[in-house]
């Protein structure tokens, strides 16, 4: 079996209402945008995966980028390399073609990918994971929802310049759901973005104090308290904390997660296969199992993302509950998973079944890939 034809499609949908990730602070998203990635076979199996896309990223810098590098002073160097490297966060990412390829590889072996990977599928339990600030109050009330629709964890977002207010955050939350819901808290700092609005760096200090007061808040974990590289820091924070350190999402090679378990950098290993690529993914699962760590992938973008993510997962050591990417009225499973035949629903008791079906396990709606994707680019080994 040979790759015959690579398509690339832009799909976007528009939202129901904007939507304001807490990790690109001042940034409205009015559309669910991707690119969709389908490889054929020369067999004629055609398998797909899912790839950024933020304006006009693939002919030159994306429009969200460039318009914040118009004006900027040419001699300040420290500031450009920083911005340059925030674009990068935001931009296409090689490996989220090659989960492409074990959806080929299942589908010709008539095995869904998490059998391949020595998984038993069933069903997996689920995180709400939260994507926008919201007040203390407001996020407490929705989260009371949330546990009502049978989520058992919830993650939240902090990202304020005052570390009282990200306290706030988590003390309010706590009190409205009581003891009876796990509760994790996300600070992106791992890949922090600032070139839409200014937003807190954290320091070692910072992220000490508020992992301390998780601690008093009974928080399950604390997500990317620090810069993704900071390895060392991140050490001395596990020593200096009991809430377990999570993070790894948007560390894309096998040599940086390996230094990350070299310098006892973490307690949940979250790599994201879209960013890793499944192979690279398995490899810091079972190097996590091996070294007693937790394991859970990060998979915070479209339905096609979750599906590849939820097949890692399912063949997961501890099958440790999955990211479930939830924050309604914009980002809801209609619109995360447009493009699925079936979208990833959660059921009452917090679990999603993980499909059986040969490869990655979805379906593509091809009048939804009609009606909101254009392809954009072909490569057909018989138009060579």
């Amino acid at each position: 079996m040979k790759v015959a034809k690579i398509e690339l499609y832009e799909v976007s949908i528009p939202l129901p209402q904007a939507f304001c990730p807490a990790w690109i602070p001042g940034y409205q998203r009015k559309y669910n945008r991707s690119t969709l990635i389908k490889i054929t076979a020369d067999n004629g199996l055609i398998g797909y995966s899912t790839g950024s896309h933020l304006g006009e990223a693939y002919g030159g810098p994306s429009s969200l980028l460039g318009q914040y590098m118009i004006g900027r002073k040419v001699k300040r160097m420290d500031e450009i390399r920083h911005l340059l490297r925030e674009g990068s966060f935001l931009s296409w990412q090689n490996n989220s073609m090659e989960p492409a390829f074990w959806d080929l590889l299942g589908k010709k072996e008539g095995k869904p990918v998490h059998e391949l990977l020595g998984g038993d599928g069933g069903r997996l339990q689920v995180y709400c994971s939260t994507g926008e600030l919201h007040e203390p109050e407001v996020r407490a009330e929705e989260v009371q929802a949330i546990k009502e629709m049978g989520f058992k964890s919830v993650k939240l977002r902090v990202h304020d310049h005052d570390i009282n207010k990200d306290i706030e955050q988590i003390k309010v939350v706590r009190k409205a759901v009581g003891d009876g819901m796990e509760i994790g808290v996300d600070a992106n700092q791992g890949w922090p973005v600032t070139i839409a609005k200014s937003s807190p760096i954290w320091g070692l200090k910072r992220a000490i104090e508020f992992a301390r007061a998780c601690e008093e808040y009974n928080i399950a974990w604390l997500e990317e308290p620090l810069d993704m590289y900071a390895f060392d820091e991140m050490a001395e924070l596990r020593r200096r904390t009991k809430t377990p350190i999570a993070g790894g999402e948007l560390t894309s090679g096998w040599h940086e997660h390996k230094m990350l378990f070299e310098k006892d950098s973490l307690d949940i290993y979250q790599p994201d296969s879209l960013y890793t690529g499944i192979g690279t993914a398995v490899k810091i699962m079972k190097e996590a199992a091996k070294r007693n760590l937790g394991f859970s992938p990060h998979t915070w973008f479209d339905g096609i993302g979750f599906a590849i993510n939820l097949q890692v997962a399912a063949a997961s050591h501890d099958r440790r509950a999955l990211e479930y990417p939830f924050d309604p009225p914009a980002w809801v499973p209609e619109f995360r998973d447009f493009l699925l035949k079936e979208p990833f629903m959660v059921d009452s008791d917090g679990y999603v079944t993980v499909p059986d079906k040969p490869g990655l396990g979805f379906e593509i709606d091809e009048q939804a890939l009609r009606q909101y994707g254009c392809k954009y680019y072909e490569m057909d080994k018989n138009k060579i």
